[in-house]
């Protein structure tokens, strides 16, 4: 996700085995524990992301009280790091909004919430360079985010880490933030399709790892390349086996239905390449959860649990007078 000007940059397609997959039993995962959050409970069983842009590369400029009542989570992207290794900090580009105050963008997030609404920080995006890499930068990550949590009222955050991360200790900032957050906690995630193509990849080790703290993962299925699907054969973004084939990795990958969402861009301007209208999104999350509205590739079976959609982004999806919202959101809420 990229912060000047559309999305761009597409990874080839990945040699990536994917093996044992289509094998696993149809025993459902376990529902992720509460430990200490209310994940499940904070966010409704089917469940639209969008990210809100905290700057202004074209797309409509947003205060967060634009954003349409579809979205369930909104993720504000994006928070920096800092000098010190892990940490990071958010500053509202108050100028590059039209003069949007943090005293109104704090009464927006509370007011979302009063709504039935999440607003989490986004870490990371197409240019950013959050490294936490030891057990002093894990504990960096997670105080500092706790920390702009407590100022800005952020339900959770999103990881949105476009240039690596090590599972073993953003797993365990996450949990330690988890921990100091408590009830109400949302941690959502943005990976590329690369980096879920297989369980021994960081990010996938990283979402198993905090699966009983982690409310949604959202792929980009966007900005690609050609990838693998969980039967082995290769798939062209753009398309609904594209969507429905790679999700599958994920579904039979270890991730409970609950925490698997869609992302794909709003509009055709808010990617490289990889758009897809509205009514593909939709058919994608039918064949998904219904087993109905499947192109070539159908699963071998069903997952009515299947979280939602995401978004790139609330903005982009303004300038096409929230066309992306306004088709998937009710499809969404509906299934």
């Amino acid at each position: 996700m990229k912060r000047s000007g559309a999305l761009i940059g597409a990874f080839a397609a990945a040699a990536l085995a994917v093996t044992g997959l289509l094998a696993t039993t149809d025993t459902a995962v376990a529902t992720p524990a509460t430990k200490g959050t209310a994940t499940a409970a904070a966010v409704p069983a089917h469940a639209v992301t969008g990210y809100w842009q905290n700057f202004d590369n074209g797309a409509a400029v947003q205060k967060l009280s634009d954003v349409p009542a579809d979205y369930d989570i909104i993720a504000v992207a994006f928070a920096d790091a800092t000098t010190t290794p892990g940490a990071v900090d958010f500053t509202l580009d108050s100028a590059g909004l039209g003069g949007y105050t943090e005293d109104a963008f704090k009464a927006d997030i509370k007011a979302k919430q009063a709504a039935g609404k999440s607003v989490v920080v986004s870490i990371g995006g197409q240019n950013g360079t959050v490294s936490v890499s030891d057990s002093a930068s894990a504990a960096n990550f997670a105080n500092s985010v706790y920390s702009l949590m407590q100022e800005y009222g952020f339900d959770g955050v999103d990881i949105d880490l476009e240039n690596g991360l090590n599972s073993t200790y953003m797993s365990q900032a996450l949990e330690s933030l988890a921990s100091k957050a408590g009830s109400g906690f949302v941690l959502t995630m943005a990976p590329q399709t690369i980096d879920m193509q297989s369980t021994s990849a960081e990010y996938f080790k990283t979402a198993l790892a905090v699966k009983d703290i982690l409310t949604v993962v959202n792929m980009q299925y966007y900005n690609s390349g050609s990838m693998l699907g969980c039967d082995g054969k290769v798939y062209s973004q753009g398309s609904v086996d594209f969507l429905t084939a790679l999700a599958c990795i994920q579904l039979e990958g270890g991730l409970d239905p609950s925490q698997v969402g869609i992302g794909t861009p709003a509009s055709s301007s808010a990617a490289g390449s990889g758009y897809v209208a509205p009514s593909v999104v939709n058919d994608a999350l039918d064949c998904l959860a219904k087993g109905t509205n499947c192109g070539s590739f159908k699963p071998s079976k069903t997952y009515p649990g299947l979280r939602g959609a995401m978004s790139w982004s609330t903005n982009w999806d303004a300038t096409s007078d929230n066309a992306w919202a306004s088709s998937v959101g009710p499809h969404v809420h509906g299934l």
